[in-house]
């Protein structure tokens, strides 16, 4: 895994843990979708797309499910 990677996981992952959960999984997910769609650049988005279809390991579920989502 290239560093570049690492910090993507490392930066969706914090996004992912400051996201409020009070409107449920599915709505909190969609915020750091949409922070993500707003806020990266298309080869970091592709990146951790990449990530998730080929390990994923790392990603903290909402993390995840918002990367799903893009």
């Amino acid at each position: 895994m290239s560093h570049r990677t690492q910090n993507l996981i490392k930066m969706i992952n914090q996004i992912a843990d400051h996201t409020p959960l009070k409107d449920g999984d599915e709505k909190a997910a969609e915020v750091v979708a949409a922070h993500i769609q707003k806020f990266w650049a298309q080869p970091m988005r592709a990146d951790i797309k990449h990530y998730l279809e080929t390990d994923g390991s790392e990603l903290n579920v909402l993390a995840a499910k918002a990367v799903r989502l893009l």
